[in-house]
């Protein structure tokens, strides 16, 4: 078992907080990335999906699991399971220094994710003058806007992830 913490980061400008529509555990929010097999190092073609309210049974287990998948090449069967309660919104604080804020935790059994996509509009953006920007669409990489409230310009560039190990076996 290795539970990897997504973690992102960006450049901004007059934003306060970046964060999925519900919140950090929101459980309709969908994680996009590839995933490694353990076993034999193939990666999958294709970005994965996982929800946290998609939890499906573990074959020859009681436990269940977020998403269980068979590598295609290998055909070893691993297992995500998303542990909520240890994500935060990105602050522009966060970005001004360079840091990066933790999203979501994921206990991994014989994958490992990779190349998180920041796909969909599910994102949430709030301004350093309180105006809340929903449904924000942040697959390619950036978002400008115009915040009429605060009578300034928005914008998130260069957003970046990587998934760091917080435990392993």
């Amino acid at each position: 078992m290795v539970i990897y913490n997504l973690m992102i980061t960006a450049e901004v400008e007059n934003v306060s907080t970046i964060q999925p529509m519900g919140g950090c555990d929101d459980p309709n929010f969908t994680y996009y990335f590839k995933l490694r097999c353990e076993n034999c190092g193939e990666v999958t073609p294709k970005e994965t999906c996982v929800v946290l309210q998609d939890v499906v049974p573990l074959p020859k287990s009681r436990g269940q699991a977020n998403l269980v998948q068979k590598c295609k090449f290998c055909g070893r069967e691993g297992n995500i399971t998303m542990i909520p309660k240890f994500g935060r919104p990105l602050t522009g604080a966060d970005c001004e220094a360079g840091q990066y804020a933790p999203l979501m935790s994921f206990d991994c059994r014989g994958l490992e994710p990779l190349e998180y996509s920041f796909g969909c509009d599910q994102w949430k953006v709030e301004t350093t003058a309180g105006t809340v920007f929903e449904n924000v669409n942040l697959s390619g990489g950036d978002w400008v806007d115009y915040d009429e409230n605060g009578s300034m310009p928005v914008s998130v560039d260069n957003l970046k992830s990587r998934f760091d190990v917080v435990k392993s076996r």
